[in-house]
């Protein structure tokens, strides 16, 4: 066990327009389990955890409390509703910390549509942001990627050499991403991805190489990719 207290923020307050119908994805089965189960459970079971904070749909909670209880997740002290953007939800969960001004030395801040994602993962870029401040997980780029224009004409092709492509969870030092915080709230800004909050700040976040299998769950094919992914893992597969 880290003596670096380390509170995760599970961001699960999307509105899953791309995934369709009108249940949270959150709540989609995957192999006699829910997304969000599969999410906190590799969170709960980490041992560089210490505190899990939820941030959900206002209309989500009950329901998240329900399997909070049912699965025992005791890391979990607190499930918060989430803003009208990630950036406002992220914001949320930190400030819902309890022990934000005590305890809490690092964020380790997570999309709870990930629920793939691997605990030597977690432990991987926790472990890295204890070093550097500043951690995320991200995999090579295997596809060539183009920039287009407004009318979807090539403009040039990035050497994929240098492309990574992000994922969660994103670990990052208390001090700076409140520090971080802070400055885009007084500029305005609103980010998508926490490690261009860090970007803004004018500091820079070391990428740690995880595993292609912790995708998020945005559309009805990547439900079909992950219930293949925990098949496999069912059957042995180190994937």
């Amino acid at each position: 066990m880290s003596n670096n207290y380390v509170t995760a923020i599970i961001v699960a307050a999307g509105n899953s327009r791309r995934m369709g119908g009108n249940v949270s994805k959150q709540f989609i089965p995957l192999s006699e389990k829910t997304v969000i189960e599969h999410t906190l459970s590799a969170f709960e079971k980490c041992s560089l955890i210490n505190e899990i904070v939820i941030v959900a749909r206002e209309q989500d909670i009950k329901k998240i409390v329900l399997l909070v209880e049912k699965n025992s997740f005791n890391k979990v002290s607190e499930i918060v509703a989430g803003g009208n953007t990630r950036g406002e939800s992220v914001s949320n969960g930190i400030k819902a910390s309890s022990n934000i001004t005590e305890k809490t030395q690092f964020f380790a801040i997570h999309d709870g549509a990930r629920p793939l994602v691997l605990i030597k993962d977690i432990e991987k870029v926790i472990n890295r942001a204890f070093e550097v401040k500043s951690a995320a997980l991200g995999v090579m780029v295997k596809d060539t990627i183009k920039i287009a224009d407004d009318k979807n004409m090539v403009v040039n092709t990035p050497n994929r050499a240098y492309l990574r492509s992000i994922q969660t969870p994103q670990v990052f030092d208390k001090e700076l991403y409140i520090s971080a915080l802070k400055k885009a709230e007084k500029e305005g800004k609103d980010f998508t991805d926490d490690c261009q909050l860090i970007e803004n700040f004018g500091k820079s976040v070391e990428i740690v190489i995880g595993s292609e299998s912790n995708i998020k769950l945005t559309t009805p094919f990547d439900v079909i990719m992950a219930q293949s992914i925990l098949k496999a893992r069912k059957q042995g597969e180190e994937i």
